[in-house]
């Protein structure tokens, strides 16, 4: 398929799955309209309706997002029709799994090998730890505040003791895993890298070390 055939056969491709979500989400066309003004980007009827039927061969990359919010569908579901179809063409003359596709578009194709510092994978691949890294520190921290919570309620002194060593534990966990973070987020930042805001419950972690 040569470049002038792929690109509003891919278009048609995005709007036919904009016309599910949208059906999905429960909206007309007109109340689609309204919640991307409500947003501040207008997106008019005719244009939602164009799209979706065809007479319109390309989308504004703005209107897509918005749109994409408006339905409550990842972006990327849009472009490629993960489980309702095996391949795409991702590009002129290349068909791939849509799997595939989507892991090539959000940056998580298999490596052989770690990428080179510094290049766009490997930023995506940091950031894709980090937040790994901040959902285990939170769900530890979590842990070890709940087993010190059920440890100061219970009125049996037999439980309260073995809730205590328990809480004890996991607090040792939470304390290794913010202290990773830490570091984590220390190397991000000598790198240039800006590290995301964290989670209130996790704000002490750029507060202060872990071991003070």
């Amino acid at each position: 398929m040569t470049n002038r055939e792929w690109s509003p056969t891919f278009t048609a491709r995005v709007a036919e799955q904009m016309r599910r979500a949208r059906k999905a989400a429960g909206l007309t066309v007109t109340e689609a309209a309204e919640a991307c003004a409500a947003l501040g980007l207008a997106v008019p009827k005719t244009t939602i309706t164009n799209l979706e039927t065809g007479r319109r061969s390309s989308i504004d990359l703005a209107e897509f997002l918005v749109l994409a919010e408006v339905y409550k569908v990842p972006p990327v579901s849009l472009l490629f029709p993960l489980g309702l179809e095996s391949s795409v063409e991702v590009l002129p003359d290349r068909e791939i799994s849509t799997w595939e596709a989507v892991a090539w578009f959000t940056g998580e194709t298999p490596l052989a090998k770690p990428a080179p510092e510094g290049s766009a994978r490997d930023v995506l691949d940091t950031f894709r730890a980090h937040s790994d890294a901040v959902a285990t520190a939170l769900a530890s921290t979590r842990l070890a505040k709940e087993r010190r919570r059920k440890a100061s309620t219970t009125l049996d002194s037999g439980r309260r003791e073995a809730l205590l060593k328990a809480a004890g534990a996991y607090e040792q966990l939470a304390f290794d895993d913010c202290r990773e973070l830490r570091e984590f987020r220390l190397t991000m930042q000598q790198r240039g890298l800006t590290p995301p805001s964290l989670p209130t419950e996790l704000s002490f972690v750029d507060e202060h070390d872990p071991e003070d």
